[in-house]
């Protein structure tokens, strides 16, 4: 049987890869609900894999942008975000 962030993570993938055809960027905060009232530590766990997935997507975008300037595809270099003092996760 799989793990807990196993299922967590296969559902993640799952629900992001979705959101493009239901044409809803947040669609996995719905799906966040049901899970919570279905069982708190499971929504954890799925939500983990939610952040960790769009914190790559953001990070590959900053990354695809920054390239594109150096190679002088687009004329302005992507600005980071403010360092806050580690707020994030």
């Amino acid at each position: 049987m799989a793990t807990l962030q196993e299922m967590a993570d296969q559902l993640a993938d799952d629900v992001l890869a979705a959101e493009a055809e239901l044409g809803d960027d947040r669609f996995y905060e719905k799906v966040a609900k049901v899970l919570m009232a279905a069982s708190p530590t499971f929504q954890e766990a799925y939500m983990t894999s939610i952040r960790v997935r769009l914190a790559e997507r953001r990070g590959r975008e900053f990354l695809q942008q920054a390239l594109a300037a150096k190679r002088g595809e687009v004329e302005e270099e992507p600005v980071a975000p403010v360092d806050f003092g580690g707020m994030g996760h």
